[in-house]
């Protein structure tokens, strides 16, 4: 079966354009989302056709942007679908996966999805090290510093309860134990 997506960013955009397209592609049943960015994978038509569509179908969108926005995303979504023997083609940008050079396409852009990844990864590492030889401190600060260590020790001198404390600190229970483990 031939199955279309279209979707629009804003409630006030029109889908008339993209499903006159996917129509005249010959899709027999079309899922729609309407004011929902490309970035959110929580699309209730996205959601809907994929669980619709069954191994031997093709996945048509007008264009590639309809499907995602991130080539990673992309990337995911469409290996996913053939994982599941769906094909995918998108009308615009003449990715067809059903065709051995739409196949080549895809997989130069998962490559390139790859080295992007890798490039993110590099720049992240390289980020952090040139921050740790400044001393800037990464991570999460914690939640009791070495000026309110001396409310945990009216714990230790049996002053005060673990409930109390936390209240005086402003934390839940678990973090005044765990500070406490972590002082042993």
């Amino acid at each position: 079966m031939i199955v279309g997506y279209a979707r629009v960013s804003t409630e006030d955009q029109k889908l008339d354009l993209q499903k006159d397209a996917l129509i005249k592609a010959g899709c027999e049943k079309i899922f729609e989302d309407h004011g929902f960015s490309g970035r959110n994978t929580n699309r209730p038509g996205f959601k809907e056709v994929i669980d619709f569509l069954q191994k031997g179908d093709v996945l048509v969108v007008w264009k590639l942007d309809r499907l995602g926005r991130g080539l990673k995303q992309l990337v995911n979504t469409i290996e996913d679908l053939g994982e599941k023997g769906i094909q995918f083609k998108s009308l615009t940008d003449n990715i067809d996966t059903t065709t051995a050079s739409g196949s080549l396409i895809f997989g130069i852009m998962a490559v390139l999805a790859q080295h992007e990844r890798t490039i993110i990864v590099e720049r992240t590492n390289a980020g952090l090290a040139a921050a740790k030889r400044r001393g800037i401190l990464l991570g999460r600060k914690k939640k009791i510093g070495a000026e309110r260590h001396d409310v945990i020790k009216l714990y230790e001198d049996g002053k005060k309860t673990i409930p109390e404390i936390a209240h005086i600190l402003k934390v839940s229970r678990q973090t005044v134990y765990n500070e406490l483990k972590r002082r042993k």
